[in-house]
């Protein structure tokens, strides 16, 4: 491993623990206001990373992707969601759901802050935290468009679950014993990639025009 890969493992290391706590912990937050004490339970209701980390894909797949040059990719151990203990199971998937790529969101829009700080200070700490203020940005948008893809059992695929009739959403749901393997086919062919850039560049973009006031 080289220095340069060292060097953006140390920029990119902070973004995506924090990303990925806020994004697990939201989830089990939520569930926990709508009544499932399940994740509560687990421990899940926590900014402590080490509850959330998955040593496989939240800090080996990272490192190793990122050490081939590749995009980065990974994730966190899924909260567990009782979703009939919800107050309102329908209405709540989708909240929980929701909570997630939301905070994603909230994280991109503190980094741009602190993007924007990094151009307004100076000395040797001031290119540090512009390359980790971009990085966080770009992790959080990924992250937060990744999980909003309508395939179960991403975020994205329990609100459009939340979101059908019924007879629809049953029959909806029996798509999620495939949607790992979708989600590798996309990943393999390079299609995950295409899809998820320009959203995410967007928001960036989205992102910088805010900043400027």
């Amino acid at each position: 491993m080289n220095t340069d890969t060292i060097q953006l493992i140390t920029i990119y290391a902070m973004p995506v623990l924090l990303a990925i706590t806020v994004h697990e912990a939201s989830h089990a937050y939520t569930a926990k206001y709508c009544g499932d004490n399940t994740a509560y339970r687990a421990g899940r209701v926590t900014l402590n990373p080490l509850k959330h980390i998955d040593f496989l894909g939240t800090i080996v797949l990272p490192i190793l992707t990122i050490a081939l040059g590749g995009g980065l990719f990974g994730w966190a151990k899924p909260v567990p969601v009782n979703f009939g203990a919800l107050n309102r199971p329908k209405r709540d998937m989708v909240l929980v759901a929701m909570a997630g790529p939301l905070s994603n969101f909230g994280m991109a829009m503190f980094w741009g802050l602190l993007y924007k700080l990094s151009l307004n200070i100076t000395g040797d700490f001031s290119l540090p935290l512009m390359l980790m203020s971009q990085a966080g940005m770009q992790i959080n948008y990924v992250l937060m468009v990744f999980n909003l893809l309508p395939i179960l059992p991403l975020d994205g695929g329990r609100i459009a679950q939340g979101l059908m009739p019924r007879r629809y959403a049953y029959s909806y749901a029996r798509t999620e014993s495939y949607g790992m393997w979708i989600l590798i086919a996309l990943i393999m062919s390079g299609l995950l990639y295409g899809l998820l850039k320009p959203f995410v560049h967007y928001l960036v973009v989205f992102t910088a025009f805010v900043m400027q006031f």
